[in-house]
């Protein structure tokens, strides 16, 4: 079998339970995540550039839980053929918008009966693999994800699917390895309610104590500020990628971080070399924090008609154009902070 995995799945309960999966059978793997539409082929090239870089002799790239489309399939046959790797090519899915691709690939593997956990399940276990004791698991993923509502694991499905959704405590486009591990955490967590009696009830209650013991440390405290020392200590692993400039100051720039006043704040405060924090979201929308070393507002007004105080601030980048790559983001936001310079010389 491949030496090494690059996975991509979905972004819900069943797309992170087939990567739960084939963590088990794999020592070495790679993991991405894409919702439906334009974002998977930006991953697929992601991938492939990752390939390049960090393949081995024998690849495994592994689709789950997303269907191609017959344009798009054809676009990774032909980038799998281009490369300079051993590329195996594997998708996994239930979706039955995929039917013309199955039927015109051997590699594309449909199966509408079943949701896309219990498919690599099976899989995999199939092919030798030691998967270990997730069999009811499977089962309570299939139950929800295709809607078996007359099935005993359904209600406990529908709190395993909210564990996911609401897991958005990490980002995903800045720390998507940090995002997989936070899951695979809740995942590996809340299947041991499983056998629990009122597992639904006793799973709900404790969700909040699960996602605490992930960002506890040294002590405890509130979820919100374990999270932003949390995300502040991530950050500044990263800062020199994400960092902007603006005439003499220095800034981070982040895409929808979230709790942007006490991230931004506590980030400030632990690197005292940067003057300036923003953040940015897919409509174009800025948020801007400082702490007494510059005044937010002025930058703000200049570069994006936008206002505020000295240290919070906000504006819009019209013209903005939203990408599932941090590094297209950041060169929009610092191509026009220079645009801003010149014109206030």
């Amino acid at each position: 079998m491949s030496k090494r995995v690059f996975h991509l799945s979905h972004t819900d309960l069943d797309g992170y339970s087939c990567q739960l999966i084939t963590k088990r059978c794999f020592e070495h793997i790679n993991f991405y995540n894409s919702n439906y539409g334009s974002e998977i082929m930006a991953r697929v090239e992601e991938m492939m550039d990752d390939i390049e870089e960090f393949g081995e002799d024998e690849n495994l790239f592994l689709i789950t839980d997303l269907n191609l489309t017959m344009s798009d399939s054809k676009k990774l046959v032909n980038l799998i053929d281009e490369s300079s790797k051993n590329i195996k090519l594997l998708l996994l899915d239930h979706h039955k918008t995929g039917a013309d691709c199955a039927n015109e690939f051997d590699w594309y593997h449909l199966d509408v009966s079943r949701c896309a956990t219990k498919i690599t399940y099976d899989w995999f276990l199939d092919k030798g693999f030691d998967i270990g004791s997730l069999s009811d698991y499977v089962d309570v993923v299939n139950a929800i994800d295709i809607w078996l509502k007359e099935k005993d694991e359904f209600e406990l499905g529908k709190v395993f699917m909210r564990v996911v959704s609401g897991a958005r405590e990490i980002n995903r486009m800045l720390f998507a390895q940090k995002n997989s591990e936070y899951i695979f955490y809740l995942l590996s967590n809340v299947k041991r309610f499983i056998d629990t009696k009122d597992a639904p009830i006793r799973l709900d209650e404790s969700i909040h104590t699960i996602k605490k013991s992930f960002f506890k440390k040294d002590k405890d405290d509130t979820l919100e500020n374990l999270v932003s020392d949390f995300i502040v200590d991530e950050l500044s692993h990263k800062k020199d990628e994400l960092s902007v400039y603006y005439k003499d100051f220095k800034g981070l720039l982040t895409y929808s971080i979230g709790n942007v006043s006490i991230i931004g704040n506590d980030f400030l405060v632990k690197n005292p070399e940067f003057d300036f924090f923003m953040d940015i979201n897919g409509r174009g929308n800025m948020s801007f924090r400082a702490n007494n070393k510059v005044d937010v507002s002025k930058i703000s007004s200049e570069v994006f008609g936008g206002g505020g105080h000295a240290n919070a601030s906000g504006g819009r980048f019209d013209g903005f154009k939203d990408s599932f790559r941090y590094k297209d983001i950041k060169k929009q936001v610092q191509e026009r902070f220079i645009i801003g310079e010149n014109s206030v010389k």
